[in-house]
């Protein structure tokens, strides 16, 4: 049993062979119907639990298409169907989930609850987001570069805007996986310092730069994200614009990259407030590539937790 929590958890050539392997996975479904079933069927007669306390779009279609395609079936449970740790531990339930399903997927708020489940349960967990990381999201962005650009080790990555989830997975991968990452954001917004740190261990050069054009110049890759929660109050929202405007991805801030930079969002975005319509639609972007991804990476992703 291998429960997928974070990037930085899980051995550097262990993660290489899951990208290696949805690669593969991709590469054998070209030109299928979505709904024909994989040639290999590693998921027959199992039961995955999907749970989502926080509402999704392409982790729910994606996970549960995924599972289908390699022969599985799904069980979709909400945050209110389940009210996780309310009248019920969240030890309690991981250890009756674990008699009912033979891996659970959790998208969830907070990262206790996530290591709550995975702490007791007796079959596989995989993070499909917290508030703190969203490490699905980062083995879709990698191999969504390294299809486009190849190998994406030694490269300059830079995000810009808020250092949130999404950007924390991608400094644990900037650790594993070898590139260099900087992050271009208001100070109130930086990433978690020991991220940064332990990355740095690894030997990943992580850098922390205000500006937005400077941090930007000789990039491989440009990746933002939105700017507010959809729990975010109108102040909060307010606020959060007037801090980020500088940190836009528009057409000049795409120029001051390599020529052939790609630029990724994991969606939803928010056009014309975080990244404007002509870089999303514009030569550089490679995001709907991105949100496909997630199918591949993530069927990967179940695979290796189901190895013995």
């Amino acid at each position: 049993m291998q429960h997928f929590l974070d990037i930085n958890q899980i051995d550097q050539l262990q993660l290489r062979g899951i990208l290696d392997d949805a690669t593969r996975i991709k590469t054998a479904r070209a030109g299928l119907p979505k709904g024909t079933l994989d040639a290999e069927q590693p998921l027959a007669g199992q039961m995955v639990a999907l749970i989502f306390e926080k509402p999704s779009t392409r982790t729910r279609v994606s996970f549960d298409l995924g599972v289908r395609q390699m022969g599985g079936q799904t069980m979709v449970l909400s945050g209110s169907e389940m009210q996780l740790g309310h009248g019920e531990t969240i030890a309690d339930t991981a250890r009756v989930l674990s008699r009912y399903v033979d891996l659970i997927m959790i998208r969830t708020f907070e990262e206790a609850t996530l290591l709550e489940m995975a702490e007791y349960a007796t079959v596989p967990v995989i993070n499909g987001l917290t508030n703190r990381t969203h490490p699905c999201q980062i083995m879709a962005d990698i191999m969504t570069y390294e299809e486009h650009r190849g190998p994406i080790r030694g490269k300059r990555v830079v995000w810009t805007g808020d250092g949130n989830n999404v950007c924390a997975s991608f400094i644990h991968a900037a650790g594993q996986f070898g590139f260099d990452f900087v992050f271009s954001g208001p100070a109130t917004l930086d990433p978690e310092a020991g991220f940064v740190t332990e990355a740095r261990a690894k030997g990943a050069k992580i850098e922390i730069m205000r500006d937005a054009a400077a941090a930007v110049r000789g990039a491989d890759l440009l990746v933002t994200d939105t700017w507010i929660s959809m729990h975010d109050s109108q102040t909060a929202r307010e606020r959060r614009h007037n801090q980020l405007r500088p940190y836009q991805v528009d057409d000049a801030l795409m120029a001051e990259a390599k020529p052939d930079a790609l630029f990724m969002h994991c969606l939803p975005a928010h056009r014309n407030e975080e990244v404007t319509s002509s870089v999303m639609d514009g030569s550089h972007s490679v995001v709907f590539d991105e949100a496909e991804n997630r199918l591949h990476a993530q069927k990967a992703i179940m695979r290796w937790c189901l190895k013995e």
